[in-house]
């Protein structure tokens, strides 16, 4: 049996993280596992908005009772448990995510760039969180200054691979089969 192939995405909010995973599902057959679904599965249950301020809320609460580590050890029990031979992780935003997940064999960590005004016309499209839509360019701004958005950079930065995402969809797709064909 192949060696699973493990893709972390990390990146700023909107870079494009959802869209890769997206694509590799559609034309590779990966599974996407989500760091802010188990956030979203928890609000659901106490039917609350999935807005942005809520799930940075239910983070900081499940990692500062349970460990920084918390959600990452979710992250590495789905992938052991999944019979996937690619598997995409969206939203990896602390270095203990990174301790955690390169123990893992196949794991590649891969920063998706994109600038912010391209970012802030995603968020707005794209409406997944309840309060995208009414969300100001100032707003957005301010969110890269909460304690979910601290530690990307850092985690970038020990990135193996980089993808830019300031243009055109088809040169994302290029860069991500290039990124399978070479792991």
């Amino acid at each position: 049996m192949a060696p699973k192939k493990i893709f972390g995405f990390v990146g700023q909010m909107a870079s494009g993280k959802g869209t890769a995973c997206q694509y590799l599902h559609e034309r590779h057959g990966a599974v996407t596992i989500r760091y802010s679904t188990m956030l979203r599965d928890v609000l659901t249950r106490l039917y609350l908005p999935q807005t942005r301020d809520n799930l940075i809320r239910v983070s900081e609460a499940l990692r500062g009772a349970f460990g920084e580590d918390l959600m990452a050890e979710v992250v590495r029990q789905e992938i052991k448990d999944h019979v996937a031979s690619v598997i995409c992780i969206d939203g990896i935003r602390r270095p203990q995510d990174i301790e955690i997940l390169r123990q893992l064999p196949g794991f590649t960590l891969v920063h998706i760039t994109a600038a912010m005004e391209t970012r802030y016309e995603r968020i707005q499209a794209r409406n997944e969180n309840a309060d995208d839509r009414s969300k100001t360019f100032d707003m957005f701004v301010a969110e890269h200054e909460r304690s979910t958005e601290q530690t990307i950079g850092q985690v970038a930065a020990s990135a193996d691979i980089e993808i830019d995402n300031n243009g055109a969809h088809a040169a994302l797709i290029a860069q991500l089969d290039a990124l399978i064909e070479r792991t």
